[in-house]
């Protein structure tokens, strides 16, 4: 059949709207029915063949729209914050439905603070008072907007960094009303740099923690205690963003990560980390330190614009209550990097004598999310040899969707990063997956 036939074969709006719009909304109905037709129309007049099927795209496209596109993703790559997958993934907790006390202090019966609900529980891990915002990069903000604003930071060349999706150091600084003075090089800066910069328009000096890259060999910038104590003599804050926000000691765990609790001890005034990394909580912000400056930046105007919704606040909460009760294991970023080699190798090995074709071998989970670069973690794969493009794609198309990864023409998955309540669901989607692949 012709294009020119096929384009008398159209229904009208009305004829598609009453045969496919069943249990929805008549508008949208007409809508969707609409963009069909007008999409097919277009590649009619084109001369295009095509299979004339109206009335099953636009159901398809109403059952899209009424499917959440949010949705759980069993993350079966190896890296523990993957920026597409959510980073870190959440610990359980239920949000609180119908009204709550977000902003109301039950005790005195008078309006309280939203971030209260965390602030004790900060303030007990820290040992500094702590405020939060919606983003690492909005902690940044913050800090240069309250504290240098109208004067200067002194940041090391060494540490103008791009943080992710093209946002740079330098970038957010500028909106900020203060200015960047470089001092230093790439590769080595010393603390004389920092002191030969220091005008009456140095308001601040600036440390930046390089978690997503590396410099090696002939490198070199001052400690932070040096810093802090060049801070001192000039009566100006020292200020350090470590971004990935590693609140306990995990180097037992081959992470070789700053604790925000050194930073603290170093003398640092303020320091800020994410929420979603090594913390293993929501996306957040976290700025903590002196308590007049944390005072400060409180009082900022633009704090209450990069405040924290009641969502973020409460899975915060339940997250940050885990690490003060050193309840690891419920911190799914924590219960990740403490699992070894071996016990991963177990739950593979019981996959694998299920799956045709399977086999263990060693290899490397990664961290990821902008965190330790090139910190690899020795753990052991599930690999299938066969087939592996058709697999990748039905796992991926699976419910709930399965991501793993491609390499030397294997397709590897890493236990390391899948909840051991999913490894059945996993099982099954691969089950499925390879008897797809041989149909």
């Amino acid at each position: 059949m012709s294009p020119q036939e096929q384009f008398s074969l159209l229904p009208s709006v009305d004829e598609l709207a009453r045969a496919a719009g069943e249990g929805f909304p008549h508008s949208l109905v007409v809508s969707e029915c609409r963009a069909v037709l007008e999409d097919l129309r277009a590649q009619l007049r084109a001369g295009a063949k095509v299979l004339l099927d109206p009335e099953g795209l636009v159901r398809r496209r109403l059952a899209l729209l009424a499917a959440p596109s949010l949705r759980k993703a069993i993350n079966a790559t190896g890296v523990i914050l993957h920026t597409n997958l959510g980073r870190a993934p959440l610990p359980e907790w239920a949000p609180t439905g119908g009204y709550s006390n977000l902003e109301y202090d039950l005790l005195t019966g008078k309006r309280g603070k939203r971030d209260s609900h965390t602030e004790a529980l900060l303030q007990r891990l820290l040992g500094a008072s702590a405020i939060l915002v919606n983003n690492g990069a909005a902690a940044v903000f913050l800090a240069l907007h309250e504290l240098a604003a109208g004067g200067e930071a002194i940041i090391s060349r060494g540490e103008l960094i791009e943080i992710g999706d093209g946002f740079r150091i330098p970038e957010i600084c500028a909106r900020t009303g203060a200015s960047l003075v470089e001092v230093g090089t790439t590769n080595r800066t010393r603390i004389d740099d920092y002191r030969r910069a220091i005008t009456e328009r140095t308001r601040l000096l600036l440390r930046v923690h390089p978690s997503n890259f590396r410099i090696e060999g002939f490198t070199g910038r001052p400690s932070l205690q040096e810093l802090c104590a060049l801070g001192k003599e000039f009566g100006l804050p020292v200020y350090e963003d470590l971004g990935s926000g590693c609140l306990i000691d995990l180097r037992q765990y081959g992470v070789q990560e700053p604790t925000i609790a050194e930073s603290l001890a170093a003398g640092v005034d303020i320091v800020s980390f994410s929420g979603d990394k090594l913390l293993g909580g929501p996306q957040a912000g976290i700025i903590a330190g002196r308590a007049d400056l944390i005072q400060r930046l409180r009082r900022n105007p633009m704090f209450r614009a990069l405040r924290l919704d009641k969502l973020v606040i409460g899975a915060m909460e339940t997250t940050v209550r885990h690490l003060l009760l050193e309840q690891w294991d419920q911190v799914p970023v924590l219960r990740m990097l403490r699992q070894s080699p071996e016990e991963i190798k177990v739950r593979a090995e019981a996959l694998a004598a299920q799956l045709p074709g399977a086999s263990v071998i060693p290899g490397e989970s990664l961290l990821g999310g902008g965190s330790t670069p090139e910190q690899a973690i020795p753990t052991f794969l599930l690999a299938l040899h066969e087939n592996i493009v058709a697999i990748e794609l039905r796992l991926r198309r699976n419910t709930p969707p399965v991501v793993a990864r491609i390499e030397e023409r294997r397709l590897l998955l890493d236990l390391r990063t899948v909840d051991p309540a999913d490894d059945l669901a996993l099982l099954a989607a691969l089950q499925n997956a390879l008897a797809g692949s041989s149909l």
